[in-house]
């Protein structure tokens, strides 16, 4: 399974998001190869799941993944509850 985690720009927000998105799928005990990128990058990108805000989603409508809206990168539970939800 491929992950990308999404913001604006692919560098800060992005990469706290995939942090805590692979702490909850070791806790789930999900296999997954985990990036993060900006928005441009991941509509060009192949992919099981796309993890980012309701505003930059709108942006990767039409995407070929499932796309999650987490609202707080920081939140574990919520990635946790969102992902539990589309695996």
């Amino acid at each position: 399974m491929k992950i990308l985690c999404v913001c604006g720009l692919g560098q800060g927000t992005s990469l706290i998001l995939r942090m805590n998105v692979e702490n909850v799928l070791k806790q789930l005990g999900i296999q997954a190869e985990v990036e993060h990128v900006d928005v441009s990058t991941a509509s060009g990108l192949a992919a099981d799941l796309i993890i980012t805000s309701n505003e930059l989603a709108q942006s990767l409508a039409g995407h070929t993944a499932k796309i999650v809206i987490v609202n707080n990168y920081f939140d574990t539970g919520e990635i946790k509850t969102a992902l539990q939800s589309h695996i």
